[in-house]
């Protein structure tokens, strides 16, 4: 049930989001020939948590928590996409990866149920120790009176 709640917030706060990141652009490296001398096709995503209003605090924390490789010291998550000859798919490349990462940093994870030891296993461990008893037993000697 909390999965579908925060999966709702994520699609309201969406335009939100959008508007609070920044985008730059660089020259990127990898195939494209001379395309890649000329034109700026790397992308590199900026986001501030701290003064987000997409989201309230405990989330911000969690978010900072579970993404803190990802986080620079001036608390700035940093993305980047040079994967396309095309900024703009670059662009639409790195808003979505950077969507999937804030979906899956709010997951919350499901409480583990523990569960009992079936009775077979617990016998059959016990008939185990008995044959592992019974064969050192036999190997003492005896002496006869």
């Amino acid at each position: 049930m909390e999965k579908i709640v925060i999966l709702l917030q994520m699609r309201v706060n969406k335009e939100l989001l959008i508007q609070e990141l920044s985008f730059k652009t660089s020259r990127s490296g990898g195939k494209g020939g001379q395309n890649v001398n000329k034109v700026s096709s790397k992308v590199m995503l900026n986001w501030d948590i701290a003064n987000s209003q997409a989201f309230d605090s405990e989330q911000k924390d969690l978010i900072a928590e579970r993404l803190s490789n990802r986080i620079s010291k001036e608390g700035l998550l940093q993305l980047d996409s040079s994967i396309d000859r095309s900024q703009l798919k670059n662009k639409e490349l790195v808003t979505e990866r950077f969507f999937n990462l804030i979906e899956d940093a709010l997951k919350v994870d499901a409480k583990r149920i523990p569960t009992k030891t079936p009775k077979s296993v617990i016998l059959d461990r016990l008939d185990r120790k008995k044959k592992q008893s019974s064969k050192k037993a036999n190997r003492q000697w005896k002496f006869d009176d």
